[in-house]
């Protein structure tokens, strides 16, 4: 795979632990083998990608060698076990830098793992190193680029991740979303990507962010490993305090059609260019000639209501975003300004701003979208949409947000599907789902892979 090679979304040559496992299991293969191949192709792409801003390989060669002990004895400790997996660099974990993306935390090495690493580690995954993420989680872009073509952004801020399971230098990678950083980076390169529901993965131990709408984002190369990625750290590592784990086992889903899907154009619809249209409404016409009711905002008044509750959410949104960050980042703002790009700081001068009525007047308005959305549930799956503006930009700007932020606001699962290519790159359909019903969008999801890519029910 070069650095501009045309996107082919029914064999983009990305990498599933699911199926290698298998050769860990009968004996034909071994996790240090396969860590292995991870490495050759991360010297082979690093240099262009800059996906990683750490890794430590001769600590992932030790634990890869326990695996392959275990594998022999029949003693797996875990789905996992084996599995190279690269870490988003806001998730603190132990011996490596965990630096935010920012000069503020240049140096940091935690003694202790947070709660995704930490859980990672009990079931034997092989943590391979840190992905480069924007400042701070959402401020000036990293160095990381698209791994289709190195012109183009890979998104943010989860960029770095997503760029190595695009690069297949990594089958599965960690990420997180308050606002579009999981959903958009994945529809730029190329990757399967889960942003959980709110809670269903436990994130202490990570940089403080909004805790309204901050969420854990798995993104994979397979929908199979992106699930029992998903799954084990749920309902293994735990879910946070008072949010329920996901439900379900860790092997993929079955298959199932959904019966009716409420087709969303959220705000960004006038911005998507034609070609990404035109292979959305290909898809959408698939789903249909199966069986699938889609219907939109011409056919149903409650899509109508829905849509301009969208049109909406981005004020309410920030909103919320601004005045839960405030700590820290005013307090950094004040205390190291000259470690912080002008888009950090004037996005702390603007959070302490926010006062507690506006704060409360957008809590109110998100109360009632939730609602709204729910409701919608009683009739519909899933909502579809795309995952983002179109294709990956040209030039390093992370890229519009506006598809990836309805799911953050509502505290719902959304899942990119990276079904669908337009000018050679990657361009993904997003179901968004409701509330803990995180399996369900999976088992749709299955399902799209045949609809979209076999011609099969």
């Amino acid at each position: 795979m070069s650095s501009c090679t045309t996107y082919d979304p029914s064999a983009p040559g990305l990498l599933s632990f699911a199926k290698a496992r298998e050769g860990f299991l009968d004996g034909s293969d071994r996790p240090r083998n396969y860590l292995e191949r991870c490495l050759e192709t991360i010297s082979q792409r690093e240099d262009t990608v800059r996906a990683f801003v750490a890794i430590d390989a001769d600590a992932a060669r030790a634990v890869a060698d326990a695996a392959n002990e275990r594998y022999r004895a029949g003693k797996p400790l875990s789905v996992l076990d084996g599995m190279p997996i690269a870490i988003k660099d806001i998730f603190d974990t132990a011996g490596l830098p965990s630096e935010n993306g920012s000069l503020v935390y240049a140096g940091r090495r935690p003694k202790f793992d947070g709660a995704v690493a930490a859980n990672l580690r009990r079931g034997g995954a092989v943590i391979l190193g840190k992905t480069i993420t924007t400042e701070f989680a959402f401020a000036a872009p990293g160095a990381t680029r698209n791994p289709w073509d190195k012109l183009r952004t890979p998104g943010g801020s989860s960029s770095g991740s997503a760029a190595a399971v695009g690069a297949a230098m990594v089958p599965v990678a960690i990420g997180s979303q308050g606002r579009a950083s999981t959903l958009r980076p994945a529809s730029y390169c190329g990757t399967w990507a889960l942003k959980t529901s709110r809670g269903a993965i436990d994130w202490r131990g990570s940089l403080p962010t909004p805790v309204s709408t901050n969420h854990v984002g798995i993104l994979a190369g397979s929908l199979a490993d992106m699930w029992m990625t998903a799954n084990w750290l749920s309902r293994t590592g735990g879910s946070e305090a008072g949010h329920p784990s996901l439900s379900g086992e860790p092997s993929l889903p079955d298959a199932r059609r959904p019966h009716r899907l409420a087709r969303l154009d959220t705000a960004g619809w006038s911005s998507v260019p034609a070609p990404a249209k035109d292979a959305f409404e290909t898809a959408m016409a698939a789903f249909g000639r199966r069986g699938v009711e889609i219907a939109g905002r011409a056919d149903d008044p409650a899509i109508e209501a829905f849509e301009g509750d969208l049109v909406a959410l981005r004020e309410q949104l920030v909103t919320i975003l601004l005045y839960e960050m405030r700590w820290p980042i005013v307090m950094l703002a004040d205390k190291m300004p000259e470690r912080m790009s002008d888009t950090a700081r004037e996005r702390a001068a603007l959070a302490a701003t926010i006062t507690p009525a506006d704060y409360a007047r957008a809590l109110d308005w998100a109360d009632g979208v939730r609602a709204r959305h729910s409701a919608l549930g009683e009739k519909y799956d899933a909502c579809v949409t795309l995952s983002s503006t179109g294709i990956a930009t040209k030039g390093m700007p992370v890229g519009d947000m506006t598809f990836g932020e309805p799911s953050s606001l509502l505290r719902v699962p959304a899942i990119n599907a990276p079904l669908l290519a337009s000018q050679g790159m990657p361009l993904g359909i997003q179901l968004m789902g409701l509330l803990h019903a995180d399996l369900d969008l999976v088992q749709i999801a299955h399902w799209m892979i045949h609809a979209v890519q076999r011609g099969e029910d």
